[in-house]
């Protein structure tokens, strides 16, 4: 196996290089991408940012590796992806420390995500047969129908820089499981820790060009995004981020008559039932809003507890956040803290109150923010239904489970809910109800153990389409109906 260099060096700086057809580019004269570390506020290094010459030269490697690729046999993409998900194993822990040194995540973070992405990437693989089936309808004696399925063709995957080692492995092994090959926009922020496992795919004997890498510096993103969508080379789009980009991508696919696969952000909200285990829920929720510094797209971000069990369950809640003071982390970059920030401050002007936490920052590089629940948010306020991207949660009390059931579905997104019950049928009937592409019972929004059999999509505005297991195969091949006749 010919390991892929991670770093290239050019005026005495590590720079991170575009990886098209194989190999690395040479680091040429156009900008370079700092990449800074926001709880030391250093530059680690730097990446190589791609022109649009460069973005139609991965698509032409994807084009010509797609001839191939998307021939080879079901059992030869899996025995492949299986090593892929071995390999990855092997790394996890290098990887987790290299998200670490980009994005100031705790190793942990990244290690425990890369193996729930090996586990993904092995069911994939052991899902490949099925996702391929077709039915064959057959209405008329003189003629025969024969469903078949086909990859898509080349596709643009952009990946955001939170939680790479899970969506970057499921996504790109998803397209290349379906016979699709990959151009992956990497994060800016971190694109050693995405350079990596594109080598986690070549060292496990992924063919050149079938997976090729490139990053943007955010001056140029839009000019070279709408060059590969607009390219007729390029067949579908994943996209991973916020809904703000998201919109933006999703019109660029409309005009370009692309189908596209999104996973947005969320307002994730828990319902706190009057039989709950309020021990648990107050655990569960302060957990699913702190972590790696609330910059997950399921963070925990409304709590909806019934008037009841209120004041019980806020003394669990507020003794829960402080014990999250010192273990919440960092921002990826002190941009993304400033405004986390500034959303509580404007909530607070508008007559919302922090109950527990003050919103301030805890670091001198101001990368890293006090825990805090606020109460009391107004439905006109940006922090009623934005997501933060912070260390905060917004705690609501309402009369009955009814009214937590309105309040929640009340938001343009749907991403994951959770109900917390001892009852568990009437958690059921709330999760039916529950205006989420994924609902929880007593387990909170923060999903650490995703099944990696699951196919799951979002509600609303947190997007559309299905990742995971067959069915997310299938959102990267057409099925084909021929009519044979006698």
């Amino acid at each position: 196996m010919a390991t892929i260099p991670t770093f290239e060096n050019k005026d005495d700086k590590q720079v991170v290089p575009l990886w098209i057809n194989g190999k690395n580019l040479p680091v040429g004269s156009g900008p370079l991408i700092e990449v800074i570390k926001s709880s030391e506020d250093k530059t680690v290094h730097y990446a190589q940012s791609a022109s649009v010459d460069d973005a139609k030269a991965a698509i032409t490697a994807a084009t010509e590796a797609f001839k191939t690729w998307s021939a080879t046999s079901l059992e030869h993409r899996r025995k492949l992806l299986l090593k892929v998900a071995g390999v990855l194993v092997q790394r996890a822990e290098e990887i987790g420390n290299t998200q670490t040194h980009e994005t100031s995540a705790p190793p942990q973070f990244g290690q425990n995500f890369a193996y729930g992405g090996a586990a993904t990437v092995e069911e994939l693989a052991a899902q490949i047969t099925t996702a391929f089936e077709a039915t064959s309808p057959h209405t008329d004696p003189n003629s025969h129908i024969v469903g078949y399925r086909s990859p898509i063709g080349p596709v643009l995957f952009i990946s955001p820089w939170n939680s790479p080692t899970y969506l970057a492995t499921r996504g790109i092994a998803t397209a290349l499981a379906a016979g699709c090959t990959v151009v992956l926009k990497a994060s800016e922020l971190c694109p050693a820790t995405y350079h990596m496992i594109c080598q986690v795919f070549a060292d496990a004997g992924i063919p050149e060009g079938v997976l090729n890498q490139i990053v943007v510096r955010r001056e140029d993103a839009a000019t070279v995004t709408e060059a590969i969508i607009a390219d007729p080379r390029i067949r579908k789009v994943e996209f991973i981020g916020s809904a703000t980009v998201g919109k933006i991508i999703g019109q660029l696919c409309g005009k370009y008559l692309k189908p596209i696969l999104m996973e947005l952000g969320g307002k994730c909200p828990v319902i706190i039932c009057e039989d709950a285990d309020l021990a648990r829920a107050a655990k569960a929720a302060a957990f699913g809003a702190f972590l790696h510094h609330g910059q997950i797209c399921m963070s925990t971000e409304r709590i909806i507890v019934v008037k009841s069990v209120a004041d019980e369950f806020t003394s669990l809640l507020k003794a829960e956040v402080k014990g999250w003071s010192q273990m919440s982390g960092y921002a990826a970059s002190k941009e993304f803290a400033s405004k986390a920030h500034l959303a509580l401050e404007e909530a607070k002007k508008e007559g919302a109150e922090f109950i527990v936490g003050d919103n301030s920052f805890q670091d001198e590089h101001k990368a890293s923010l006090t825990p805090t629940i606020v109460t009391g948010v107004s439905p006109s306020s940006r922090l009623y239904d934005e997501e933060t991207f912070g260390p905060s949660s917004s705690l609501y009390i309402v009369e009955d489970e009814e009214a937590g059931l309105e309040l929640a579905n009340s938001s343009k997104y749907g991403l994951v809910g959770g109900v917390w019950t001892k009852d568990v049928m009437r958690g059921m009937a709330l999760c039916k109800r529950l205006e989420c592409g994924v609902v929880t019972v007593n387990k909170g929004t923060m999903l650490t153990e995703i099944p990696p059999n699951a196919s799951a999509g979002a509600a609303k505005g947190s997007g559309w389409g299905l990742s995971g297991g067959y069915e997310g195969i299938r959102e990267f091949l057409h099925l084909k109906g021929i009519i044979v006749s006698a």
